[in-house]
């Protein structure tokens, strides 16, 4: 059938993935760096989408193209979010599931430094991670360390790139992970769940220059809007070669 439908500019696409986001029925992916119309029957034509680009690649047409499935689209919503329940809900992760997602608090020693034939004392690194699972799809919605915490809600590749990333930027924070450009789920919802419903103290973004990155960005900023708090929140963006960007 001849339908209004969304066409991306892959030339103009900087993969930011604010697209993906905004697409509440799953119909855009992330691909080698650039948004994709996987899913034509998913697409409603309406382009929730649009708004949101910033490098303006993404417009209507009109063209053949599969009706919009709407049972289709609330029957993938359904399984995201039994997915995502699978993974957030506290009481599954106690009672099954991988073990090593369960949640819990980490003790950190302040003291970095260590003997040496009980005479020299040198500096050594310490962890700062907080609590464990650290990775956002992994992470409940609700735990006790979350109480009065300051997230920190940072890029994968971050803690790579920049040396000091437990001192600096982990330590006396709650750590939260993710590549938008990878993980295949909405950050937005889950943060907002956990922004609206614990006692946060601030958010502190680490994102990468790259812009896939900016998706990481745009989900701390949606659940910030969302979560309907008045918070203190920074984003701090690092370059490829572990600098600091103004």
């Amino acid at each position: 059938m001849i339908r209004q439908i969304i066409h991306i500019d892959e030339e103009k696409c900087n993969g930011c993935g604010i697209c993906a986001s905004a697409c509440h029925e799953g119909a855009i992916d992330i691909i080698d760096g650039k948004a994709k119309l996987v899913r034509e029957n998913f697409c409603d034509g309406f382009g929730d989408c649009l708004p949101g680009c910033p490098t303006g690649a993404i417009t209507f047409e009109e063209r053949e193209a599969p009706a919009y499935d709407e049972a289709a689209v609330k029957a993938s919503q359904i399984k995201k979010q039994e997915e995502t329940k699978m993974t957030s809900n506290n009481e599954m992760i106690h009672t099954g599931g991988c073990p090593g997602s369960r949640y819990m608090s980490l003790e950190n020693k302040d003291d970095s430094t260590a003997e040496v034939d009980g005479l020299v004392k040198v500096s050594r690194p310490v962890s700062r991670l907080m609590q464990w699972p650290c990775q956002i799809k992994l992470l409940p919605t609700r735990a006790p360390f979350y109480d009065g915490a300051k997230l920190l809600i940072a890029a994968d590749c971050s803690a790579y790139a920049y040396a000091n990333m437990h001192e600096d930027f982990m330590k006396g924070k709650i750590t939260l992970i993710g590549c938008p450009k990878l993980d295949d789920i909405d950050y937005s919802e889950k943060l907002t769940e956990i922004i609206r419903d614990n006692n946060i103290k601030s958010v502190t973004v680490v994102r990468m220059e790259v812009p896939c990155c900016g998706g990481l960005q745009h989900a701390a900023e949606m659940a910030l809007k969302n979560s309907g708090k008045f918070i203190p929140w920074q984003v701090i963006t690092i370059s490829r070669d572990g600098q600091i960007l103004e």
